[in-house]
């Protein structure tokens, strides 16, 4: 049988395929067995083949993450999600439940701590170069994923459950945690609860002053789609799980703020809006990222838009673009003045 099939040229099953595979990842063979996932998955979707394509390159990535074989095993999670766009196949519940099962296979391991000697240093780099490469092999494949879902279903933003994933993992496994950009994925994800938790969690080990600007910049963020809701809604849920801790939100200029801003938005008021920044223009100073999301929040609530004025939730093909501006707002972090030590003026809004 197998002889007939190879003179025809024809494909085995899929299964057959992903048997022998799995067999060659097994006996640690992880080289060899990475290119015939890549040549026979090709061969697959070259013959019009592509659900069997995506099962031999989802049954890939899942056995090599499972070995530790990180880069391998992100590789064929990217060219799962190309698969899918070159089978043309719509996003839904199905499709996100396997994409969600590769994200899951990308390990969690956290840096080691309480380094005493010159090995634990030494352990400490290596793990830090591990971390790495996790996170960079995981962000290729939910960003392509996330591209892949804004053009075949989902919002145009796309997946709200992968933004979700990929800010999770970000906070999770980043060596330098980059909240600006956890912030990015979770103001288009669809859970502020969890996005809570996060920031409850960076304001128990960041630096003094990072704490209110989380804060901020999650608000901002938010108010900056149109979204009043879930703005509202994070800084409820933030209350709600800092007092659970026997904790309070910063006291500081920039929160008092963002409650302001909140209020006046509630209440359509645009000359409330301008006097708040006018009288905090110091603490909105303290990081410029914060002055282009007020021009984005005067656009979507009140119509009212600078010329030039960049989006900030520019179209996901550049994608790469935003990050790297990003980076960009985060080295500037550095730079921020400190908080104001006087109480913020007190505005009625009866």
């Amino acid at each position: 049988m197998s002889r007939s099939r190879g003179r025809r040229g024809e494909l085995p099953p899929s299964q057959e395929t992903i048997e022998k595979l799995e067999k060659m990842v097994d006996a640690c063979n992880f080289y060899e067995a990475q290119q015939m996932y890549k040549s026979l998955s090709a061969r697959y979707a070259a013959s019009e083949k592509h659900a069997e394509a995506l099962d031999i390159l989802q049954s890939g990535a899942l056995i090599q993450l499972k070995h530790g074989q990180i880069t391998c095993g992100a590789e064929l999670a990217v060219l799962f999600v190309e698969t899918l766009v070159k089978g043309k196949y719509s996003y839904n519940e199905e499709t996100l439940d396997r994409v969600r099962k590769m994200y899951e296979g990308f390990p969690n391991i956290p840096i080691p701590e309480h380094l005493d000697d010159d090995d634990d240093m030494q352990k400490l780099s290596e793990a830090l170069v591990a971390a790495k490469v996790r996170v960079e092999g995981c962000l290729s494949f939910l960003r392509a994923a996330i591209k892949w879902s804004s053009e075949f279903g989902a919002p145009k933003t796309g997946s709200p459950q992968l933004h979700n994933m990929l800010a999770e993992y970000l906070y999770s496994e980043s060596p330098e945690v980059d909240m600006t950009k956890v912030s990015s994925h979770f103001v288009r994800g669809s859970d502020p609860e969890k996005f809570a938790s996060v920031i409850v969690n960076f304001m128990g080990k960041c630096y003094p002053g990072e704490d209110d600007m989380a804060i901020a910049r999650a608000v901002m963020l938010y108010l900056s789609q149109g979204n009043l809701r879930d703005a509202n809604n994070l800084m409820d849920e933030l209350n709600k799980q800092l007092e659970h801790k026997q904790l309070e939100l910063p006291d500081s200029d920039l929160i008092q703020f963002i409650k302001y801003l909140l209020q006046a938005l509630e209440r359509d008021s645009f000359p409330l809006f301008k006097i708040l920044r006018q009288k905090y223009k110091t603490s909105i100073d303290r990081e410029s990222l914060f002055d282009g999301l007020l021009d984005e929040i005067a656009e979507k609530f009140y119509g009212i838009r600078r010329s030039g004025l960049p989006d900030i939730f520019g179209d996901l093909l550049r994608f790469q673009q935003y990050d790297n501006n990003i980076n960009v707002y985060q080295k500037q972090l550095n730079k921020k003045s400190h908080m104001q030590s006087s109480a913020p003026p007190c505005f009625p809004f009866a």
